[in-house]
């Protein structure tokens, strides 16, 4: 369960795990500018970029530091070649598309997709399936194409490393998924994935984003130096997150609750923009949003207009005063979260309220309209692209856990009521204010108020059962909870019992 009140020290950082991935290449025929890659999409169902689209790979296996490799990676760098990187690497393309680097030894591929199948099915270890075939790997063909550390979005964070492998329209096998934690693959141009991603098609890591851009531009032989070093990529210390063009996202550590350590910072506009949400409190987070945000000016045309707010809770807002001196700009939220934050001294220059439009100059320009969307907060708001069908989203969502709502501040009946209207906007792409983008929002948006529904369900039960106070309901319905949780989730019991009664549905069963 995740609220963003604040009031809790940062999360610490756990260690991001090993892994790696392959990136495979062909040119269809003779056409050398008919560059294709394989891809493939996570399914809907997992909880780590569900539906995301990626290249084939994973995290590191125990085993995997023990299996011999034959051949070289080009342009690895020594400090990169961990200890059964290279093959996990090929371990999870063979898992994942049925293709297996073995040198000069080869089996047939109906041999190796029979084996693939068992490897998946049962619990069988991969070096005894190399055994029985009589196989070996061989890093021979692989290319090193750069080194990511996922950003701090969410607690599970990645050091991957990707490498190149061409493979040619008419080897034999050609790679395939096998359905479970991915649900697709295809061969792909760069460009044309591009284009998917950009018009809320589909999601893809920035990681992903950099390495199509560079294979579409300069293709796998011309673009190793972009690949293997890709500081473009970067603005500042800052990872450079653009989901979508013209949303960059900043996520900025704050006091927030588990599972989340930051907050997503959005500078939204493709020349003048705005800054939404700088919610850190520490002097050096926003020094270093401050430096990105002079590279994103000088490098990419984006020129930070006016600094608007979602809602006044604390891990929002902390770096409001701060941000205003520095940029000299106006500071714009609802007039409910103004008067809260007048009580702690910050002070608000305009207001935005429902059905506000404003349009930002840019190539192209870009026009948000303002929702009112209380329920989390009396003066919640959330900033809606129409033409992309991208939402800034505050903490009406999350890209993990669910979000607290508190009376009296917070209310159930508000809260549902703007999950509801959202979930029939025509939206690609939710920007929550924890976590990374969120695709298929109709479908986000219904499973929030399923589950809503199904924990007010639960809360009714309780009630049925004799049971009358929060702090007797909590076990029964909450039996789920982290004890870390339990104090939010009474919240919780709170905000749906004064539901039921404003409904009617508790006086006549006292």
């Amino acid at each position: 369960m995740l609220a963003a009140r604040g009031g809790e020290e940062p999360l610490p950082e756990k260690p991001p795990r090993a892994s790696a991935a392959v990136v495979p290449w062909r040119r269809r025929g003779a056409d050398r500018d008919g560059l294709e890659v394989y891809w493939v999409r996570r399914s809907p169902k997992l909880a780590f970029m569900g539906g995301w689209h990626a290249f084939p790979g994973g995290a590191l296996a125990k085993g995997d530091a023990a299996l011999p490799v034959a051949g070289k990676v080009s342009g690895l760098p020594a400090n990169d070649d961990l200890p059964g990187l290279v093959a996990g690497a090929l371990r999870e393309l063979f898992e994942e598309t049925g293709l297996l680097l073995s040198g000069g030894l080869e089996a047939e591929p109906e041999a190796l997709e029979r084996a693939r199948r068992r490897l998946l099915a049962e619990p069988q270890s991969f070096p005894g399936l190399l055994a029985e075939l009589e196989l070996g790997l061989d890093a021979s063909r692989l290319s090193y194409a750069g080194r990511w550390l996922t950003p701090p979005l969410a607690p599970l964070r990645f050091d991957n490393r990707f490498f190149l492998l061409e493979w040619p329209e008419r080897r034999d096998p050609q790679p395939s998924i096998d359905r479970g934690e991915l649900d697709e693959g295809e061969w792909i141009a760069p460009r044309e994935a591009l284009r998917r991603c950009a018009a809320g098609e589909t999601l893809a890591a920035p990681p992903i984003l950099h390495l199509l851009r560079v294979l579409a531009e300069d293709g796998p032989e011309g673009g190793q130096a972009r690949l293997r070093d890709p500081w473009e990529a970067w603005l500042g210390s800052f990872l450079r997150i653009e989901f979508r063009p013209g949303t960059l996202l900043f996520p900025l550590r704050t006091y927030t609750l588990p599972p989340a350590g930051t907050t997503n910072c959005y500078l939204v506009g493709c020349g003048d923009a705005v800054l939404v949400d700088p919610g850190s409190p520490h002097a050096e987070e926003n020094e270093r949003l401050l430096a990105a945000l002079d590279e994103a000016r000088s490098r990419l045309g984006r020129q930070p207009v006016e600094i608007w707010l979602t809602h006044h809770h604390p891990d929002h807002v902390g770096g409001v005063e701060a941000l205003r001196r520095a940029l000299d700009l106006p500071v714009r939220a609802h007039p409910h979260t103004a008067a809260r934050l007048a009580e702690r001294g910050i002070a608000v220059d305009g207001e935005l309220t429902e059905g506000s439009e404003i349009s930002l100059a840019g190539d192209p320009p870009l026009a948000l309209r303002v929702l009112h969307t209380p329920g989390h907060a009396r003066g919640h708001l959330a900033f809606h692209d129409a033409e992309h069908g991208t939402l800034v989203a505050g903490d009406l969502v999350a890209g993990m856990g669910t979000v607290v709502i508190d009376p009296p501040e917070g209310d159930m009946d508000d809260y549902l009521a703007s999950l509801a209207r959202l979930r029939d906007l025509p939206l690609r792409t939710l920007f929550p204010a924890h976590g990374p983008a969120i695709g298929d929002p109709p479908h986000k948006l219904q499973e929030y108020l399923d589950h809503r529904a199904w924990r007010e369900g639960r809360v009714l039960e309780a009630w049925r059962a004799g049971l009358r106070t929060p702090a007797e309901i909590l076990p029964v319905v909450y039996d789920d909870a982290a004890p870390a949780a339990l104090p939010l989730a009474e919240r919780q019991v709170v905000a749906h019992l004064e539901r039921l009664e404003r409904m009617g549905r508790l006086g006549a069963l006292g």
